[in-house]
């Protein structure tokens, strides 16, 4: 008998288990708005070993890993059939992501995955990558996925092994194991990312939030949180694009923006979550902001506090891609609290909670940007003065 074998793979059971089995804890620190947690959810480490290796001692005696596993992020979410459900996207070491299940019975911790990973039928032109998925609960009754679908440009000079094509990849399904491939959406933009599908029709129609694109990496002109609407899922074409929250020159979100997960439905209005970029001396800076629209239209944005909502900090600035975070998934309970579910440095997942209530206080109530420093300066006087003027009250009142 192989004694290193069974040895090695007792212990790498019991780190594993140990680690879905750890409970996380709430960070003290907070803005009042939500309240982070000390340790990331989901991690590479958190697959399954029997992804991982070949447990099979005789044509595994090493016990090596087979199929190396590098991040686990950018999670869509859901609540369904009383778990906390997302759908992961999982990079393995040669840069290809997949999409797998994991569901937790609170939210916060003991994430697990499920045993298979999402098998994604293709279209007649074969995906080279596909990640970032949002899982929406529409009103007709299907579960839809939303997510990129990357494709090497036909039309890239000799040698250049970079430019890519991405669009938005359509699937739907009805248990989360069985997956319908739709047609891919088509725009009037060359290229898509970060679509999301509103969870309602809209005059009848599907209601698609875009992100147009000039190139792969680019926004360029076309830059912006989109709005369209099509007929048709199965088809899904949109014919016009309308801007509902642009780009803006020296902002947290100047270089460009997208839509994270779909908005959810309050009385004031649809509550929205972002991402935004700007670049830096030290590369690409991705924060999340909120914003609120219209509940009748859509394109109209009523709130939109200035500057950023959550921002990497720590040990979330660290990973492949350092000094990001991304969201693509948010679970409302019906006791209103919400799970913000964000990814850090394209390396894990995390959770954040916070409350509809809150975050309505903080959209609706919070300053908006003033796009200049004076404006910025003013808008924190007038809080100081606000601030002084009720304590100079209130010491009054204590002395009558």
């Amino acid at each position: 008998m192989n004694t290193y074998f069974f040895e090695r793979l007792e212990s790498l059971k019991k780190q594993y288990t140990d680690l879905l089995q750890s409970e996380n804890e709430p960070v003290a620190a907070n803005n009042g708005v939500y309240t982070r947690y000390q340790y990331p959810i989901l991690t590479a480490q958190h697959t399954p070993l029997f992804w991982r290796y070949d447990l099979n001692e005789k044509t595994n005696p090493f016990l090596i890993e087979r199929f190396g596993i590098n991040a686990a992020f950018n999670a869509g979410a859901i609540k369904w059939r009383g778990k906390y459900i997302l759908i992961v996207r999982v990079e393995g070491i040669d840069r290809k992501s997949f999409f797998a299940v994991a569901e937790s019975p609170n939210g916060v911790d003991h994430f697990r995955f499920w045993d298979y990973p999402v098998v994604m039928p293709e279209t007649d032109e074969p995906d080279t990558n596909i990640y970032d998925m949002r899982i929406i609960q529409h009103e007709d009754g299907w579960l839809y996925g939303l997510f990129c679908t990357e494709r090497k440009d036909p039309d890239a000079p000799l040698g250049d092994q970079t430019s890519a094509i991405a669009q938005c990849g359509i699937a739907r399904t009805k248990d989360l194991l069985h997956w319908e491939r739709l047609d891919d959406l088509k725009t009037p933009s060359p290229q898509q990312r970060n679509v999301v599908l509103h969870p309602e029709f809209v005059k009848g129609q599907y209601a698609f939030y875009t992100r147009p694109q000039d190139s792969f990496l680019e926004a360029g002109k076309g830059g912006g949180i989109g709005f369209g609407l099509s007929s048709s899922i199965e088809h899904a074409v949109v014919g016009k694009e309308w801007i509902v929250d642009e780009k803006a020159y020296h902002t947290v979100y100047e270089l460009k923006n997208g839509l994270g997960p779909a908005p959810l439905k309050t009385k004031h209005g649809w509550l929205h979550l972002a991402h935004g970029v700007r670049n830096t001396a030290a590369g690409l800076r991705y924060v999340l902001y909120l914003f609120m629209t219209d509940l009748e239209d859509l394109t109209r944005v009523i709130y939109k506090p200035g500057g950023y909502f959550l921002a990497p900090e720590g040990e979330e600035r660290i990973g492949d891609v350092s000094n990001v975070v991304f969201s693509n998934g948010w679970i409302a309970d019906d006791d209103g609290t919400v799970y913000l579910y964000y990814a850090s440095s394209d390396t894990r997942m995390h959770v954040a909670v916070s409350s509809i209530d809150r975050l309505i206080d903080y959209v609706m109530n919070n300053p908006a940007d003033g796009f200049s420093s004076a404006q910025s300066l003013n808008t924190l006087t007038a809080i100081i003065k606000k601030n002084k003027s009720y304590e100079a009250a209130r010491v009054a009142e204590t002395k009558r």
